[in-house]
């Protein structure tokens, strides 16, 4: 690549997306695709969106979370990160905007999954996505909302496209096209560039970028994209190539060896883990249970009668010892830090606790 003195200024190219027509353009080949389909695909059954990622989600926020910041230049290790994601701990002397950034990293993921049953590719999204990730990094006023002012990018000649209207119209029709996008890989690359092209927010557009670009990935059960094992530069270089050329190879290059390398990690994860197929497949139906019980103030000896129950409407035959099983062992081990996400407060759970 030339010096950025000989790099001629490139603004925003409109034409570059207008001529991407989903399902007809493809910016990974049919070969590609299917290498990658081979590669992430993790379960023959049509389990509810988000399973697999649910399953791994430990590994997830602490490989994404870091990856993704130490693209931006964060000098957390992975050890650090993970004691921070797990246990909260910061490194002594490391600046607050690099805790920030892995601990909005954390959020940012957590609310990916947590609601991969009802994401979809539109503004709303990609606004909470940005909103959870700069929250305390940018002026509260940009964060979650398109920029009204002009951006320039470091060690680029790239010229951004501006105005705050314009910028969502065109944020809107990027995420228009992407959601027509029909192979999950596809899509996720399209995010992956055209969000980051836009640069439509004052500051964290790559790390919105790669967080939408595991929409897709998450919503199908397949592996999720970690950014695995790429280094800075070079990520920076096909960023770049994207920005002043429109051309998408260098990051193609990264995008399938990165995924092909988280793959083979989280393979190597789940060995350890373990899969706990029931668990993770009615963890819906499961929580329900439990909220109810624990709403109802029904005491243990009649909650059994009442698993049973409930279990023969909703769980298939085969399954339903199994998800008794597990339900009743959640209620055994019910306290506060296990109320997440199941819709009671803490006083409710202190009466049900003392009956």
């Amino acid at each position: 690549m030339k010096p950025l003195y000989e790099r001629a200024p490139v603004s925003f190219n409109t034409d570059w997306i207008d001529d991407y027509i989903p399902n007809s353009n493809y910016y990974l080949s049919s070969a590609l695709r299917d290498q990658l389909h081979a590669a992430g695909k993790r379960t023959t059954n049509k389990d509810p969106a988000g399973t697999y990622a649910h399953h791994i989600l430990n590994r997830l926020l602490i490989d994404l979370s870091f990856n993704s910041s130490r693209l931006e230049g964060n000098t957390y290790s992975l050890l650090d990160t993970e004691r921070l994601i797990l246990s909260g701990k910061s490194v002594e002397g490391k600046l607050d905007e690099e805790t920030m950034m892995i601990l909005n990293h954390k959020e940012a993921i957590r609310y990916l999954v947590e609601h991969s049953s009802r994401l979809k590719v539109n503004l709303q999204t990609l606004c909470t996505i940005h909103y959870l990730l700069s929250d305390g990094l940018v002026e509260s006023k940009y964060a979650g909302k398109m920029r009204d002012h002009s951006v320039r990018i470091s060690g680029s000649t790239y010229l951004p496209l501006e105005g705050h209207h314009v910028l969502e119209r065109q944020m809107e029709s990027i995420l228009d096209k992407a959601s027509a996008i029909k192979d999950p890989f596809e899509q996720s690359l399209f995010l992956l560039v055209h969000v980051s092209y836009l640069q439509g927010f004052t500051d964290v557009n790559k790390r919105t970028a790669r967080l939408c670009a595991n929409i897709p990935l998450i919503i199908e059960n397949l592996v999720p994209l970690s950014f695995n094992d790429i280094e800075r530069s070079d990520y920076m270089s096909a960023t770049i190539a994207i920005y002043e050329l429109h051309d998408v190879r260098p990051m193609v290059d990264l995008f399938v060896f990165s995924y092909l390398r988280t793959c083979a990690a989280y393979d190597a994860t789940v060995k350890v883990l373990g899969y706990d197929e029931v668990r993770v497949r009615y963890r819906q139906q499961r929580r329900a249970i439990i909220r109810e019980i624990i709403c109802r103030k029904l005491k243990m000896s009649e909650a059994t009668a009442y698993v049973t129950a409930e279990s023969k409407k909703t769980i298939p035959a085969i399954h339903q010892g199994e998800f008794v099983e597990d339900v009743l062992e959640d209620l055994e081990q019910m306290d506060q830090s296990r109320i997440a996400g199941l819709g009671i407060t803490p006083e409710e759970l202190d009466e049900w606790l003392h009956l």
